[in-house]
Formats: structure tokens, C-alpha cells, sequence
């Protein structure tokens, strides 16, 4: 049997369910990785609650169920929207899965681990979208691309690799690499005013590096000129014309990252292309 690429797409759907546009998105760039897309929707499961004194006007077990019910019927709507977006010749694999309020992203980083790729489609205005994907993409150990409404599904036979020659940088790219075509281009992008780098050359080096693998690379040699790092690299890679930027996903702390900021938080925060993160 032919290797065939498992990609996991993870959706919420409580209390608010993901964009139209940023699901139509996501299913576009999931057809375009090829293979087998694995669709799970989270429904929530209350626990059980003791009443509070004095709250015999409240009927507990009514809210818990409307709460499930509610939950599970958004859910299944889902679903039912990543089989239209995708259409009726695309190989969709759709489960519902329970769990426990507040834990659809820990579940679906650890379902990430089992899938070769996770797309995840990204709304800075939906706190329980992004929760789920700030989770998988610090906790899965699985590289995921990040997709903003409306984006269109890049060919991955050109993109943009942010390179600053780290673990985690180096990490990204080798992610990357199963997904591009032979003869793909790769621009790799250095913001050369942002910190001082191990040596001048690291992006000339990846670049020989990528030449050697038979891919079209070329140094697209940028500058932050007082804009915020996530900001010039995602410009850098437009400008270059790439459809998907490549870059590490830094962090030891996720609240530590969220608090100070940086390259990965700032990307969360304003996504303006695909992106491909590993951490």
C-alpha cells in the first residue's frame, strides 16, 4: 500500500464555532496537501455540579443537557460544513469527539501526534479557535499550518522559509520539505536588522543547501525597520511571492510568549498568509 499523508483538521464548535471563511480556507489547503483528511469536531461533557445553596430556582441538570445537546448539535453542523467546503469527491473522514469542558485543545494536540500535518484555520476573534490551535501547535510535536479567512490554498511549489539558522527553524524546514514538489522555489528570509546572527552567511548556506536538493532557493534578505518581527517576515514573504511562510514556533512558556511577545505570538496575532509552524 502507498504511503499516504494522514492531514488532521481539528475544529471547535463551542461556544462559538470557527468562521465560515476561515473553514472554507482551511478545507481548501487540506485538498491541497493531498491524501486523507481527518476531521474531528469537539462537543462538550459538563460534569457533574452540586447545586449552590440557594439556587433551588435553577434546574442544573436542564442547563447541563441543553449545554451537551447545544454543543454537540454545533458539532455535527461543522462537520457537515467541511463536507461542503470539500466537496462530494474528497476523501473526508468525520468523527465527533467528547470531552471534558475547557479541554478541546489538549485533545487535539494529542490526536495531532498520530496525523503527519494539522491545519488549523486561525481567528484572533474566536478565543476558543485560537485556544485549540495555540495548543496543538506547542503541544503536538507535529507541524501545523496556520490558515486566515479567505486565504487562498498555496501550490507549496513556492514558498518562504524564516531562517535564523536554529533548532527550531531547522525543525520547520525539514517539516516542510516532504511537502514541496521537485524543482519547488524557496526564498529564505533573514531580517538582517532584527539580532545578530551565528555568522553573515546563514541564509546563503540554506540556500546552497536547498540548490543541492534539486529546489529553486534564493536569500530574500530583508529589514524590520521598527515593524514588528512577524510583520516583516509575512510582508517579506508576499512581497516575494510565496503562498506559505515556514517558521519555528518559539516558546518555552506559552503564557511567557503571549505576555512578551515575539515572532510567533505576533504571527497568532496577526496572521496574514499560511503558515507553517513546528515546535
Amino acid at each position: 500500500m502507498p504511503f499516504q499523508r494522514l492531514t488532521y483538521l481539528p475544529l471547535v464548535a463551542y461556544p462559538d464555532a470557527v468562521g465560515e471563511d476561515a473553514l472554507g480556507a482551511a478545507v481548501a489547503l487540506a485538498l491541497r496537501l493531498g491524501g486523507r483528511i481527518e476531521a474531528q469536531a469537539f462537543a462538550v461533557e459538563v460534569p457533574p455540579m452540586r447545586a449552590p445553596v440557594g439556587a433551588f430556582l435553577i434546574d442544573i441538570p436542564d442547563l447541563v443537557r441543553t449545554t451537551e445537546e447545544r454543543s454537540r448539535a454545533a458539532a455535527k453542523e461543522v462537520l457537515a460544513q467541511v463536507r461542503r467546503h470539500a466537496g462530494t469527491e474528497a476523501e473526508i473522514a468525520a468523527t465527533l469527539m467528547l470531552v471534558p469542558l475547557g479541554q478541546a485543545g489538549a485533545a487535539a494536540a494529542r490526536e495531532a501526534r498520530y496525523r503527519d500535518i494539522t491545519v488549523l484555520p486561525w481567528s484572533a476573534d474566536n478565543a476558543a479557535t485560537a485556544d485549540l490551535a495555540q495548543a496543538v501547535v506547542f503541544a503536538a510535536g507535529r507541524p501545523a499550518v496556520l490558515v486566515p479567512p479567505g486565504a487562498t490554498p498555496p501550490a507549496f511549489d513556492h514558498v518562504a522559509v524564516a531562517w535564523d539558522g536554529s533548532q527550531a527553524a531547522a525543525r520547520a524546514l525539514g517539516d516542510a520539505l516532504p511537502l514541496l514538489p521537485a524543482g519547488a522555489r524557496v526564498d529564505v528570509v533573514t531580517l538582517g536588522d532584527d539580532k545578530a546572527m551565528e555568522s553573515a552567511d546563514l541564509a546563503q548556506r540554506l540556500a546552497e543547501a536547498l540548490g543541492a536538493r534539486g529546489l529553486r532557493a534564493a536569500v530574500a534578505d530583508a529589514r524590520r525597520d521598527g515593524r514588528p518581527v512577524a510583520v516583516a517576515l509575512q510582508e517579506a514573504a508576499v512581497a516575494a511571492g510565496a503562498g506559505l511562510l515556514v517558521m519555528g514556533g518559539f516558546g518555552h512558556s506559552r503564557l511567557r510568549d503571549f505576555i512578551l511577545g515575539g515572532a510567533t505570538a505576533g504571527v497568532m496575532a496577526d496572521l496574514r498568509l499560511p503558515v507553517l509552524m513546528s515546535h
